[in-house]
């Protein structure tokens, strides 16, 4: 059975600064190569992990482009195109360079509390919009606004071209009830990575994760073998919880800063931010540092066994 083009494991990329806070294009290419070389299934830029309010329209365009010549068709990419303009979302889709993207994913509106026909409204407005399939993204912790579960299901079923949703609401029962009553085809993905294992055990089609970026070939392994029809569940727990101390770690004083720590600590970019977001403090780096140090070997330990991947010219 073939596998829906977003499901398995995307990873939300960062944008590596450097201690000038211009952009730094070569770390961008070392982790795009180091998370596919570590079995992600697809790439998401200009997503919250990207620290995208903080780059200019310009600097946008050129991430993007750098980003689809660095993966050159290997897999999937996925482009951020959101805000809680519905007008604004729908013109800058319909402007956007789209050559060599897959698809979308737009956030639920922000800051401006829309109630649930609101939210609703406006994704039907995106997906009729949209030449490429759309993911939602609810992540009332970062809009201010839940979008429940029977405003999914309704777009869901009413917009063909909101192709599934990221879900980060850490509500596991909202979650069921997508699960239990999606049509056909659409997807739930977790935008929890903590989270990652359990949605999946209860049916979930795979993640948008943060950690997948530091140690790809772990999460990665721990999501496919989730994916049907041979789920391994013991191990892939067993997967989950050498990975939960650090999943914990790299949102314990934001994020994308953990993350950011993280691959700092590995030596893909240095430990940069633009304000308003700052490094994480001394006490969560050297936590972070311990876990990552943690898992790395157990990277290792996989490589040794199955080696590293190539990939054909």
């Amino acid at each position: 059975m073939k596998r829906p083009k977003f499901s398995g494991t995307g990873v939300a990329l960062i944008t590596p600064f450097k201690s000038d806070k211009s952009i730094d294009f070569q770390s961008l290419g070392k982790i795009i190569n180091h998370v596919l070389e570590g079995d992600a299934h697809y790439v998401v830029t200009l997503g919250t992990t990207g620290e995208t309010p903080t780059l200019s329209k310009s600097e946008k365009e050129e991430i993007v482009r750098f980003t689809v010549q660095t993966v050159a068709q290997r897999v999937p990419i996925v482009v951020g195109i959101g805000g809680n303009h519905t007008e604004e979302v729908v013109k800058a889709i319909q402007n956007f360079d789209l050559q060599g993207i897959d698809g979308i994913l737009s956030v639920a509106p922000y800051y401006n509390k829309p109630n649930q026909e609101g939210i609703y409204q406006h994704y039907k407005a995106i997906g009729e919009a949209s030449p490429l399939p759309v993911i939602a993204y609810n992540v009332p912790g970062r809009t201010g606004v839940n979008m429940t579960a029977e405003t999914t299901l309704r777009i869901a079923a009413d917009c063909p071209n909101i192709v599934g949703i990221k879900e980060a609401s850490g509500n596991l029962i909202q979650i069921m009830h997508i699960l239990k009553n999606r049509p056909e085809g659409f997807l739930v993905i977790s935008g929890d990575d903590s989270l990652t294992f359990p949605m999946m055990a209860l049916g979930a089609d795979g993640a948008i994760s943060v950690a997948a970026q530091v140690v790809p070939i772990v999460f990665a392994g721990m999501v496919s073998g989730m994916i049907d029809p041979y789920p391994f569940t013991k191990e892939c727990c067993q997967e989950h919880y050498e990975l939960f101390d650090l999943m914990e770690a790299l949102f314990a004083d934001g994020s994308p800063a953990g993350v950011k720590a993280a691959l700092s600590i590995r030596g893909f970019c240095e430990n940069e931010l633009r304000l308003p977001l700052v490094p994480v403090n001394k006490k969560v780096f050297e936590t972070i540092r311990k876990h990552v140090k943690a898992v790395v070997k157990i990277e290792t330990k996989i490589l040794s066994v199955i080696g590293p991947k190539e990939f054909d010219e």
